[in-house]
């Protein structure tokens, strides 16, 4: 969002307050986020805290024109390269969806022609009642993208469906709106974090890896457009926006997940950090200390990239990880040539800013046709974005060569 104009809409409502924070939010973001505010949205929070939030102008009527050269709410609708509305109350929805221009905010939405995000907010029952959702859908079926409200308690005193969006969650939804669409349509199902292979109730092998690149690949792949089920280690990270989180612990509970759900991707992203052994008992009690040493005997895992090749779809693209600490390159080969992978990412997790923990990868990846890229280290987000455009021109790929096999055949 860097340099990109922002109009913020703000309506009257309790929630209005939140958007201080997301102001706040896009601003540091680098950002230029010019608010407009209701008349109803000026009683709850004032045109000076978003002043000094986002060091711009604030607007607040309709008739409030400061350059006689410029008619105010066309010139916003024109400069801005995203609206979004937070909070959105019904009665703004029921006005936008019948094409009034009451107001400056109404007004510069039927003359913006650049893309609007609305985060509605309202009592729960006034969510759910039909008459509102009808004007919603009115909205979503001329392009407006719709942030969902959460469910949890309301200022109104009850639980249920219509509390905001939080600030950051609208600002990942904006990212989504504007990233271009590589994945539209496509199925993506990726695996992340470590498994735990337990000894005893209180103790488990498991390894380093926080998930933050598998996660990274999930929140990127779904800006991209994709529909992606995210098969998640035990990892301390927040679920990513959109996706649908699986949760396993065990190497044997995560391959049940992705054999399963295998044959209906498009693409299978195996990011996980799977141990490769498991205690051969598992102790139904803990284990007590004593004076002597103990051994644990250890037994292999299921090897899930290995298997996915025969329960893939037949023009399921997978792409596999190998985190190597030497002779990392024969390893990465090695791996993709044995567990018939289309691509193999891999990381040196020894080199600085690399592999677990950090919040920058640097990768190597292979390909099953034997080309490479090297992809330099930076944000991990910046590394799931190159990746996923790689296996998106693969899967073009596929498709145009199919297409290309059919029109032959007639």
């Amino acid at each position: 969002m860097k340099d990109m104009t922002i109009v913020l809409g703000i309506t009257g409502g309790i929630a209005a307050y939140k958007a201080a924070m997301l102001a706040s939010l896009l601003t540091k973001r680098g950002a230029k986020v010019i608010t407009v505010m209701t008349k109803g949205a000026t009683a709850f929070i004032t045109p000076l805290t978003l002043q000094s939030l986002t060091h711009q102008p604030v607007y607040t009527d309709i008739f409030d024109e400061r350059d006689p050269s410029r008619i105010t709410h066309i010139d916003l609708a024109d400069s801005a390269d995203l609206v979004v509305v937070a909070p959105a109350t019904a009665d703004f929805i029921a006005r936008a969806a019948q094409g009034m221009a009451d107001d400056l905010l109404t007004a510069v939405l039927l003359a913006t022609t650049a893309p609007v995000v609305l985060a509605p907010a309202m009592n729960v029952h006034m969510y759910a009642h039909p008459i509102f959702l009808q004007n919603l859908e009115r909205l979503r079926d001329v392009g407006y993208y719709v942030a969902e409200p959460g469910v949890g308690p309301l200022a109104c005193g009850y639980t249920g469906k219509g509390r905001l969006m939080e600030p950051d969650e609208i600002v990942e939804f904006m990212d989504m709106v504007l990233t271009p669409k590589r994945m539209s349509g496509k199925r993506v199902l990726i695996t992340a974090g470590p498994t735990r292979e337990r000894i005893d109730p209180v103790r488990y092998l498991s390894n380093d890896s926080t998930g933050t690149m598998g996660y990274a690949l999930a929140q990127m792949a779904w800006r991209m457009g994709a529909s992606v089920t995210l098969v998640s280690g035990p990892v301390a990270i927040k679920p990513p926006l959109g996706v649908d989180v699986v949760n396993v612990e065990s190497a044997a509970e995560m391959r049940e997940i992705v054999l399963a759900r295998a044959s209906e991707q498009d693409a299978i992203i195996m990011a996980a950090a799977v141990a490769d052994y498991r205690p051969g008992t598992v102790s139904e009690r803990k284990l007590k200390k004593d004076d002597g040493t103990r051994s644990i005997e250890l037994v292999k895992t299921p090897d899930i990239l290995m298997d996915l090749r025969e329960a893939k779809g037949r023009h399921t693209f997978v792409t596999g990880f190998a985190a190597e600490t030497h002779d990392a390159e024969f390893y990465a080969k090695k791996k993709l040539l044995e567990k018939g992978a289309d691509m193999l990412v891999l990381n040196n997790v020894l080199e600085p800013g690399a592999g677990f923990g950090p919040g920058t990868n640097k990768v190597t990846v292979f390909f099953a046709d034997d080309t490479s890229v090297d992809v330099e280290k930076q944000p991990k987000l910046d590394v799931a974005k190159e990746l996923l455009a790689m296996i998106s021109e693969r899967l073009q790929g596929q498709k145009d060569l199919a297409n290309d096999q059919s029109v032959d055949s007639v």
